[in-house]
């Protein structure tokens, strides 16, 4: 059960009521809504996040599984394992990532090290030196920029829904991240 109650609509301003209209009905949304002024600039981030990156589709999930593993989001791990699949993330590699497998040697080097890294740079505030020789193998300045992008986006996500404990009441595609994109 949330431990917060969803808010009174009344309390919502007209613009930011109409912008969520737009989106599905979904209890991270209302528990979001609850800060006004953040709701609509969160949500356009995670478009941003779907849309604007240099990051390929798979790479972003990588780190996105992976927050969500390091940060025990159930919500969030459910909700990108279909994009996950979809963005070409073998069953396995996810498989591996929900045990935490970090170092597992059935991961290609390009995926060991996204992953390892994603998964330090939630546990710790720095990241070793190999550790971060290793990423620049492979990821240019730019995307090792939109990972922590996307690794603290999805941390914050991931908060919201664990500290409330937000349902999980449906499995969105993203599609739907992306719809209605007319008032960004």
């Amino acid at each position: 059960m949330p431990r917060l109650s969803d808010p009174d609509p009344k309390n919502i301003p007209d613009e930011v009521r109409e912008f969520l209209s737009a989106l599905p009905p979904d209890p991270l949304v209302k528990m979001l809504s609850h800060s006004t002024g953040t709701v609509k600039p969160f949500i356009q981030f995670a478009r941003t996040l779907f849309s604007q990156l240099e990051l390929s589709d798979r790479s972003r999930e990588l780190v996105i599984l992976t927050v969500a593993e390091q940060t025990d989001c159930e919500f969030e791990a459910a909700q990108h394992q279909p994009m996950a699949a979809a963005a070409g993330v073998p069953e396995r590699v996810r498989e591996i990532i929900a045990a935490r497998e970090v170092e597992s040697a059935e991961l290609s080097p390009y995926d060991r090290a996204l992953i390892r890294f994603t998964a330090e740079v939630v546990r710790h505030p720095r990241i070793p030196d190999d550790l971060f020789d290793e990423v620049r193998q492979f990821l240019n300045e730019r995307e090792i920029v939109e990972v922590l992008q996307v690794i603290g986006y999805y941390w914050a996500f991931g908060r919201v829904c664990t500290v409330l404990d937000v349902e999980l009441t449906k499995v969105y595609s993203d599609d739907t991240v992306l719809a209605d994109d007319s008032d960004s």
